[in-house]
Formats: C-alpha cells, sequence, structure tokens
C-alpha cells in the first residue's frame, strides 16, 4: 500500500526505506566505529561517530531502521544494541553498523579487505571464559584455538569471500556446551579499488 512502511525484518533493508539517500545518489557519508570492528560488541563500550564531507547541520541518527535522534554531535556512545546509520544534510545516510549484544560474535576489521593483506579473525565470549574456539568459513572447519581468540589468514585472496562464524565451548560451572556466533559476510576485493569502496566496511 502507497504510503505505509511495512514491517521489514532485514535491519539494512528497513534502513533503506527510513533513510533518504542524497539527492546525488552517492552514499558518502560513513559511520565510523571505534573500536573498529564489525560487528561491534556492546561490551566493547562502543563509539559511533558519523562523518561526511565537511557540510553542516544536524546529524539525524536511525537505530533498527527508524529516526531515533537529532542532535548537533556526529559521535556518541552506544549503550544499547541494534543497528545504527547516520544521516548528514546533503551527503544522505550512511552504510548501517550493526552493534552485537549476542553472547558469542564473530568479529573482522570494519574496514575494506583487500587481495593480499591479512584477515584477522576474533571469537569473542562475553563472560571470556574460554575452552576451546572453532572458526568456520561456509561451514568448513579452518581452525582450533585452546588459548587466545584471534585467528589469522594469509595472504587473502578472492576465493577467501564468505561467510564466516565460530563456536565457543563454554564451561561456567554450572552447565556447559558449544555456543555458535551469527554469521558474517567477508568480501575480499581485488587491488583496484575507489575511494568510496575503501571507506566502506
Amino acid at each position: 500500500m502507497a504510503g505505509l512502511h511495512p514491517t521489514v525484518p532485514n535491519p539494512a533493508m528497513a534502513l533503506a526505506g527510513w533513510c533518504p539517500l542524497s539527492l546525488a545518489g552517492a552514499q558518502t557519508t560513513q559511520l565510523l566505529v571505534e573500536p573498529p570492528w564489525r560487528p561491534a560488541v556492546l561490551w566493547d563500550r562502543v563509539t559511533l561517530t558519523c562523518q561526511d564531507s565537511g557540510t553542516a547541520g544536524d546529524t539525524t541518527w536511525y537505530k533498527d531502521g527508524q529516526r531515533w535522534r537529532q542532535e548537533g554531535g556526529n559521535n556518541f556512545t552506544v549503550t544499547e544494541s541494534g543497528t545504527y546509520t547516520c544521516e548528514r544534510p546533503e551527503s544522505g545516510c550512511s552504510p548501517p553498523v550493526n552493534v552485537s549484544d549476542d553472547q558469542v560474535v564473530l568479529q573482522v576489521p570494519a574496514r575494506a579487505l583487500l587481495e593480499g593483506e591479512t584477515l584477522t579473525l576474533r571469537c569473542r565470549y562475553r563472560q571470556e571464559k574460554l575452552a576451546t574456539l572453532v572458526f568456520y568459513r561456509e561451514e568448513t572447519e579452518l581452525g582450533r584455538l585452546y588459548n587466545g581468540t584471534e585467528l589469522s589468514l594469509s595472504p587473502l585472496q578472492l576465493n577467501h569471500s564468505g561467510r564466516y562464524n565460530c563456536k565457543a565451548w563454554v564451561n561456567n560451572g554450572v552447565s556447559q556446551g558449544w555456543e555458535e556466533s551469527v554469521p558474517v559476510t567477508v568480501t575480499v576485493h581485488g587491488e583496484h579499488l575507489t575511494a568510496a569502496t575503501l571507506a566502506a566496511p
């Protein structure tokens, strides 16, 4: 029905309907996350910064696809999990940034990943008490860690693109078992990239 916003299960799709692009259609606004990992985790004290080419005016923030708040500042410390995007005058909306509050989270660097680089995968558990971590790409095991949280892949190739996740063997003294992260999509880019691609997560 025209004029109505239907419920959209995918936050990124919802954001596209609520946050308009710039008049030129270019997505020049960027949403920077600190620490620079995706998805961000709420228990890291995450700061989001809305950045564009320098236009003046207030920043409008969206959370989970709906207008959340408008203020003069272009950054804030996140206190709630969800999917965030920001809008700046004339330059439109940023790509979305997800802040997770899951027990187990697989993180990758929040930047464009290029052929030949090293990819660091981080498997995080909220309690930081892990016995075993197992990393997967497209359901194929990549490796296990018995001490530490990071697994590196190097050198990156285009065929390293895909869906990654991890499992943690959790023993909290009351119960024990495997807990699994939500998959994260990794895209490896070739050597020739535009500046806009390099800026995108």
